[in-house]
């Protein structure tokens, strides 16, 4: 079992270095100084120089790329005497536009990412697992019918459709959730604050990830069912409630953590339209605006950030496969 984990991490850890390389050489090669965005309408090209060797941007992409990798561990020290100024490890760069360490702005908006896709995960895979269950056990009957309704609608509307209905219904109208809050508050500072904070946005997402889960568990206990080890087990006189519960939904439950783990990373990655409906704070937010105002350093660190995110949660996956499945581990 260590054997196996301290493998998936060495592999791990050399995908995560492989992808930040990458990473960096592409932005290292757009069509653009990247020192002259440091500056507004005012550059002059002393200024646009002294951006330049202050960042760093004068030397070899290598070296570049050496400095922007220790800086994650050790921290950075940008120009030098009275005009130096140090961003402290993680530093991922640091962004002349909002005249701030990169990492800074990434503390700030990554919470609120991570509480967004944490809630929507939980809610999805409630609705989508326990619906597709009983689906799959009252197959052709009404619970059936009802969760392919569910289906339909769920895969049919886009989020921003959802969102907005939601938003206009429940807050708007019915006025159950206020139209709008006093920005992102912490679990810990006021729970029920927080909770009216996400509620929407959760349910949003849920509706669209749970629908697909349905299906995919619905399919899945019903070719679960079929196998001849659960045959043997009824055979025995195995109690139906343990059949469906012990052994099916064990069977059926990894594959859904793999697609669970894929989602769950895209959601940190950036779930931009919910973000956006709901002007929530957030990661994907940031790389948005960064991208619009061309703040390279935030749209850098935000990348790799989203693909590290996705190696760490294939790795996650990976052992709680070993869990759920000891013949993963050979």
């Amino acid at each position: 079992m260590y054997r196996f984990i301290g493998r998936r991490f060495f592999f791990a850890v050399l995908t995560i270095l492989a992808v930040s390389a990458v990473v960096f050489a592409i932005f290292s090669v757009l069509p653009f100084d990247p020192a002259a965005l440091t500056c507004g309408q005012r550059c002059t090209p002393q200024i646009i120089e002294g951006n330049r060797i202050k960042l760093g941007f004068d030397k070899p992409i290598y070296e570049q790329y050496w400095l922007f990798l220790s800086g994650i561990f050790v921290g950075r020290t940008y120009g030098s005497g009275q005009a130096a100024f140090s961003c402290p490890a993680p530093a991922f760069g640091y962004s002349f536009n909002e005249n701030a360490c990169v990492t800074d702005m990434i503390k700030e908006s990554l919470p609120v990412t991570l509480n967004l896709a944490v809630g929507a995960l939980v809610l999805w895979l409630l609705i989508g697992i326990s619906l597709g269950v009983l689906a799959a056990k009252f197959k052709s009957r009404w619970p059936d019918t009802t969760s392919s309704v569910f289906v339909l609608l769920g895969t049919s509307l886009p989020t921003f459709v959802t969102g907005l209905a939601l938003l206009i219904w429940v807050s708007i109208k019915w006025k159950i959730v206020p139209m709008s809050l006093d920005g992102y508050v912490s679990v810990l500072d006021s729970p029920g604050r927080w909770f009216m904070y996400f509620i929407l946005p959760w349910i949003t997402l849920a509706i669209a990830y749970a629908a697909l889960y349905t299906r995919f568990t619905r399919a899945a206990v019903l070719d679960t069912l079929g196998e001849d080890y659960i045959r043997t087990a009824r055979a025995k006189g195995v109690k139906e409630r343990t059949v469906l519960f012990k052994h099916t939904l064990r069977a059926v439950l990894a594959p859904i953590i793999t697609l669970a783990g894929l989602d769950f990373a895209g959601l940190i990655g950036g779930a931009i339209i919910t973000e956006t409906i709901f002007n929530l704070p957030g990661l994907a937010r940031l790389t948005l605006r960064s991208v619009y105002e061309f703040d390279l350093p935030v749209v850098l660190a935000t990348t790799i950030l989203a693909a590290v995110v996705v190696i760490v949660m294939n790795l996650i996956v990976d052992m709680l496969y070993a869990v759920l499945d000891p013949r993963v581990r050979m």
